[in-house]
C-alpha cells in the first residue's frame, strides 16, 4: 500500500469509526441517560477488543487481507471509534514483552496526564471565556 493510499485509508476508517462512536454515544444517552458515560465505556471496551483481535489475527496471517488493511482498520477505524484502543494495545505490548513495571508507569502516567491536561484545558478555556465576558467582548 502506498503512503498516499494509506493516508486515505486511515481517513476513511477514522470517518467510519467516529461516526459509529457518535451513534453509540447518542443511543446510550437515549437509552440510559446522562448519569454515566456508558457509550464511551462501550466503545473503548469494544474498540480495545477489536484492535487486539486485529493485531493478533494479522500477526498470524502477515500476508492476508486484514494485515494489508491495517491502516484502514486499526489506525483508522479503531482510532476513530475509540480514544483508547491504541493505548490498550501499547500497554498490552509492554506486558507481553516482559515489562510490567513500564506498563504500570505508562498506565498511571497516561491517565494522570490526561486528567491534568483536560483540567488545564478546562481552566484555560474558562479563564479565556470569563476574561472576554468581563472585557465586554464575546
Amino acid at each position: 500500500m502506498t503512503a498516499r493510499v494509506s493516508y486515505l485509508a486511515v481517513g476513511l476508517g477514522c470517518a467510519a469509526g467516529s461516526s459509529l462512536r457518535y451513534l453509540v454515544s447518542v443511543a446510550s444517552l437515549n437509552i440510559a441517560g446522562p448519569l454515566f458515560p456508558w457509550g464511551t465505556l462501550a466503545v473503548n471496551v469494544l474498540g480495545s477488543m477489536l484492535i487486539g483481535w486485529l493485531y493478533a489475527y494479522s500477526r498470524h496471517r502477515e500476508h492476508g487481507v486484514v494485515a494489508r488493511m491495517q491502516p484502514l482498520l486499526m489506525a483508522g477505524f479503531c482510532g476513530g471509534f475509540t480514544t483508547f484502543s491504541l493505548f490498550s494495545l501499547e500497554t498490552l505490548y509492554l506486558l507481553k514483552t516482559g515489562q510490567p513495571g513500564l506498563a504500570v508507569i505508562y498506565l498511571v502516567a497516561s491517565v494522570s496526564l490526561w486528567m491534568l491536561a483536560v483540567g488545564m484545558g478546562y481552566w484555560l478555556g474558562s479563564g479565556a471565556t470569563s476574561r472576554s465576558i468581563t472585557n465586554g467582548t464575546r
